[in-house]
C-alpha cells in the first residue's frame, strides 16, 4: 500500500506496454491496477471474482458471452462497469485507453479459463509501479 498519494496521470505516464496492469495501491485483500490497452484482449473468465473496470481515457468495449448470448458494453471515458463472476468477456479498446481495475489480490489478469494468449498480453498477477 502506497504511503504517500498516487498521481493517476504521473502513474500512467511511468509505463508504455499495453496490457501490463500496474499495482497502484491495495485495499484490504484488493488491488487497484491501471493500465494502458489498445486493440483486442483475449476471452476468459474469473471463476471466483468480479471484475471492475473504470475508464480513465478512451473508450473501453467488452464483449459478453451470457446465458441469452452474446453483447458487448461500450464503457465510454468515465464510466464503471463489473464483469459477474463466471462470465467469459473479452476487452477490446479501438483507440489508446487508460483504465483502473479493482481485483483481489493474485488475480490473473488472463482469467482462470482463457484462449491461447497472445504475445501483446502480460498474463500476471500485476506488476509494482516504478
Amino acid at each position: 500500500m502506497a504511503d504517500e498519494p498516487v498521481s493517476l496521470p504521473a502513474a500512467l505516464a511511468s509505463f508504455t506496454d499495453l496490457w501490463s496492469p500496474r499495482i497502484v495501491t491495495t485495499v484490504n485483500d484488493y488491488d487497484v491496477r491501471i493500465a494502458k490497452v489498445e486493440g483486442e484482449h483475449l476471452w476468459h473468465v474469473h471463476d471466483h471474482t468480479d471484475e471492475f473496470f473504470l475508464v480513465l481515457e478512451g473508450e473501453l468495449h467488452i464483449g459478453l458471452r451470457e446465458a441469452d448470448g452474446e453483447r458487448t458494453v461500450v464503457l465510454p471515458k468515465g464510466s464503471v462497469f463489473t464483469v459477474p463472476r463466471g462470465t467469459e468477456h473479452k476487452p477490446y479498446a479501438p483507440v489508446p485507453t487508460a483504465i483502473m481495475m479493482l481485483e483481489p489480490t493474485g488475480t490473473l489478469t488472463v482469467g482462470d479459463h482463457h484462449e491461447t494468449v497472445p504475445d501483446h498480453v502480460d498474463a500476471t498477477t500485476g506488476h509494482a509501479l516504478s
